[in-house]
C-alpha cells in the first residue's frame, strides 16, 4: 500500500475530522480519492461523446423543417 502526502488548509482538515469522527480516515480518503478518479473518467467520456456527436453532425447534411415533417408523416402511414 502507498502512503500519500497533501496538503490541506487546517479548516478543511477540522471538518474532515469532524465528519468522519470514529471512522478509518485512510479508508474515507481511498474511496473518496476512487470516486473522484471516477467522475473524472465520466467527466472524460463526456467529452469525447459530445466531440463524437458534433463530429457526426459536421458530416451530415442539414435537414429541413418540412422533411422531417414529411418523414414524420410517412412513419405514421
Amino acid at each position: 500500500m502507498a502512503t500519500v502526502n497533501y496538503s490541506v488548509p487546517d479548516e478543511i482538515k477540522d471538518a474532515f475530522n469532524a465528519a468522519y469522527q470514529g471512522q478509518n480516515k485512510s479508508a474515507v480518503i481511498a474511496e473518496l480519492m476512487m470516486e473522484a478518479v471516477e467522475r473524472a473518467a465520466r467527466k472524460q467520456r463526456h467529452r469525447e461523446a459530445i466531440a463524437n456527436i458534433l463530429a457526426r453532425r459536421a458530416e451530415t447534411e442539414p435537414v429541413t423543417e418540412e422533411e422531417i415533417r414529411a418523414a414524420r408523416e410517412e412513419l405514421r402511414s
